[in-house]
């Protein structure tokens, strides 16, 4: 079995236990300028996991990342990624927690902004109470 089905079939449970263990009746709701925000940030998920499946199967990542971090603009990119996601798992600290954060952070350690987006469409009108007064 290649390591993308793994890391997809990973993915694919992940996406499964997040949706139904944190989802909740207003998560597909659209409505008004809150909702198009949503609605692009749930856009933005499915597109970026769209390519990333057509990407791992056109290359292999493991490869690939190899050949990137050889490159000081690839070494760059990956370095920049991680803060990113730092930030996320802190802002999910923020919103619920330690624990919780803890049960995001193997995930967005794997897969990066494909799990931050995923948190951040979930629970979209929460995120934005933190900082709306």
């Amino acid at each position: 079995m290649s390591k993308s089905l793994v890391s997809w079939g990973l993915f694919a449970v992940f996406v499964a236990l997040a949706l139904g263990l944190q989802g909740h009746a207003q998560m597909f709701v659209f409505a008004g300028a809150v909702g198009v925000a949503k609605a692009l940030v749930w856009a933005a998920w499915l597109a970026f996991v769209g390519y990333s499946i057509h990407c791992s199967r056109r290359e292999n990542l493991f490869k690939s990342v190899r050949g990137i971090a050889r490159l000081y603009w690839g070494r760059q990119i990956i370095i920049d990624l991680y803060p990113g996601v730092a930030l996320v798992l802190a802002l999910i600290a923020l919103h619920q927690g330690a624990l919780v954060m803890l049960a995001w952070l193997l995930p967005a350690l794997l897969f990066a902004n494909q799990a931050t987006l995923l948190y951040i469409a979930i629970h979209f009108e929460s995120l934005l109470a933190l900082f709306t007064p």
